[in-house]
């Protein structure tokens, strides 16, 4: 799978959930549906930062259990 490939994937499962989905609490209005980035990346174990790039498509190798994550 691309870098892109991945991105897309992670963006549309993204969208799709929502906090209570994931047993979070919603905290303040939202401007799109789904779940934010810093949300995923808590629930990941990895920082926000990562994640927006694995996003992007810009992380050309992540790990395993950081795709299962």
């Amino acid at each position: 799978m691309s870098g892109y490939e991945l991105g897309e994937f992670l963006r549309a499962r993204r969208a799709r959930l929502t906090p209570e989905d994931v047993g979070m609490a919603r905290s303040g209005s939202r401007r799109v549906a789904g779940l934010r980035r810093e949300e995923v990346a808590v629930l990941a174990g990895v920082s926000a930062d990562y994640y927006a790039r694995l996003e992007q498509g810009r992380e050309r190798s992540p790990s395993g259990p950081v795709i299962d994550a």
